[in-house]
């Protein structure tokens, strides 16, 4: 397989985690026989993994880290990682090992017909509760963007960097795989959906579903939403004065 991929593994607290998410990725892209690199955004957190990824990062000139002085939340973190990526293809997931990164070639071998190409959870080894939450949400942004997507929030995702280099990012928070997608597709990037495997988290705690990241995602949903209506308010009136012209 040729070209080249930027692996992008945002963690906060992932100190039983992240050794193994960064030794999962660079085995992948060895044995893809791919030109690589991965990089580690650490959130802030308050254990050992800014030092265990900067311990391997010192041995590998592949791997690169970043790290936000506080805990800024999941987009800020994601967000740096993406525009820091410098390869062709991006990919990213979760330092907490809920995927299974080896599927990626799956992605991979759409991703040259395709900008974008989108794993969704299946099935998705959560709670009742946090699926119940995802499928509302997936249907939520559904009904606001028009998007069909089946799992919206599914960390396993490989874009071209074009895209990156297209459309603003502003989301700090949970929404910034919804932000994404809606930006993407309304700058006319193609998405493809392939089903990816998804295991319990072994270690470590998950974050994502406390009520102050669900607020702060709505938060932002309804800015997201009110961009997007102005930005196409001013499209509209640009063509009519083209036409008019």
């Amino acid at each position: 397989m040729s070209g080249s991929l930027s692996f992008v593994l945002p963690a906060f607290n992932e100190a039983e985690n992240i050794e193994e998410a960064i030794t999962r990725c660079v085995a992948v892209g060895e044995r893809l026989g791919l030109r690589f690199e991965v990089i580690v955004v650490d959130d802030g957190s308050r254990d050992a993994t800014r030092d265990l990824a900067d311990a391997l990062a010192a041995r590998d000139p592949r791997l690169r880290t970043l790290h936000h002085p506080r805990n800024r939340g999941y987009g800020a973190a994601l967000r740096s990682g993406l525009l820091a990526a410098r390869m062709e293809r991006v990919f990213f997931t979760d330092a907490d090992l809920q995927f299974d990164v080896d599927e990626i070639e799956v992605l991979l071998a759409h991703a040259a017909h395709h900008d974008i190409v989108a794993g969704y959870r299946s099935p998705r080894c959560d709670s009742v509760g946090r699926r119940v939450m995802g499928w509302t949400w997936s249907r939520l942004v559904g009904a606001l963007f028009d998007l069909d997507i089946r799992d919206v929030d599914c960390a396993f995702k490989v874009f071209d960097r074009r895209v990156f280099e297209r459309i603003p990012l502003r989301s700090l928070g949970a929404l910034v795989n919804t932000e994404i997608l809606v930006r993407a597709r309304a700058a006319g990037f193609d998405i493809r959906q392939v089903p990816v495997s998804h295991l319990p988290r072994a270690r470590g705690a998950q974050s994502g579903a406390s009520p102050r990241v669900v607020f702060k995602a709505l938060r932002e949903l309804a800015v997201l939403h009110g961009d997007l209506r102005r930005a196409t308010r001013i499209a509209r009136r640009r063509d009519a004065w083209r036409t008019d012209g």
